[in-house]
């Protein structure tokens, strides 16, 4: 188990490796018990800001849901089906989707089935050029389990995503990127440096502000808009206290009146 996802920490940011290329990466049980416990120790682990996945091997990021397994559970019957497959995944790309640091895909191959979901699940994704996606989970007679019905046509739309979901097909880096699945598409051997330059420059800015950002945007995506703002006033009134908030205003107003506006790690982690 301790080899399915392998884990370096350097700078900040934690880079986590799905670990099963002779198995195209596929998330078995196991798998995804690590990549769930990993993210437990990365998220009190106050020197680590920053989140990025990618797949061992030249050819998947991951091909989806290790089949054998889980139709052994499928054999037993409903209960284990659910209970050992599908809340296990739902419950890792729920995971993903509110994890309070910054999680980013670096899309390194294939990623069909469960590895398009944990893609559809973080909070950013970068694919190399060699990338390719499906939900294929309709050739196996049953719909996606780990939250591709919902998530893919809120990001893509309901009638680009029913297509996908309905005919199986596989699809280019460039149309997930069209669709909002990715965020760039880059040259393969950029992949790893175009995501740890993402993860870096968020890292420039208050770890609590990145925090209230994806709070405030996972909360809302599933509210009204008048619900949505209210969570985004908490979100705020939750920074006004901090050290976060002041010193950032205090940096802010202190430079000269005719300098150009601040980036990244202008005074630390602030403005």
């Amino acid at each position: 188990m301790s080899n399915t996802v392998l884990i370096a920490i350097s700078e900040g940011i934690a880079l986590l490796t799905l670990n099963r290329p002779e198995k195209l990466n596929a998330l078995n049980y196991a798998l995804i018990d690590r990549l769930l416990s990993l993210l437990d120790a990365i998220e009190v682990n106050e020197k680590v800001g920053a989140v990025v996945i990618t797949g061992a091997g030249e050819r998947a990021f991951s091909a989806g849901g290790d089949i054998h397994e889980f139709s052994q559970s499928v054999a037993r019957g409903v209960n284990p089906a659910v209970r050992d497959f599908v809340r296990r995944g739902q419950q890792l790309t729920a995971r993903l989707e509110a994890f309070p640091k910054p999680v980013i895909a670096a899309v390194n191959g294939l990623a069909y089935g469960g590895g398009c979901e944990v893609t559809e699940a973080v909070h950013l994704a970068v694919a190399s050029e060699r990338a390719r996606f499906a939900k294929p989970e309709i050739k196996l007679g049953m719909p996606p389990t780990f939250g591709g019905t919902q998530r893919l046509p809120r990001l893509a739309g309901r009638k680009r995503a029913l297509e996908l979901l309905l005919t199986g097909e596989d699809f280019s880096p460039d149309r997930a990127r069209e669709m909002g699945l990715v965020n760039h598409v880059v040259a393969h051997e950029e992949l790893l440096p175009a995501a740890l330059d993402l993860a870096n420059r968020i890292m420039g800015y208050s770890p609590l502000a990145v925090r209230s950002i994806i709070a405030a945007v996972t909360r809302g995506l599933n509210m009204s808009i008048a619900e949505g703002l209210l969570v985004e006033s908490e979100q705020f009134a939750q920074m006004v206290p901090t050290d976060d908030l002041s010193d950032a205003l205090a940096a802010w107003k202190g430079r000269h009146i005719h300098d150009d506006p601040p980036r990244g790690r202008v005074f630390s982690r602030y403005y």
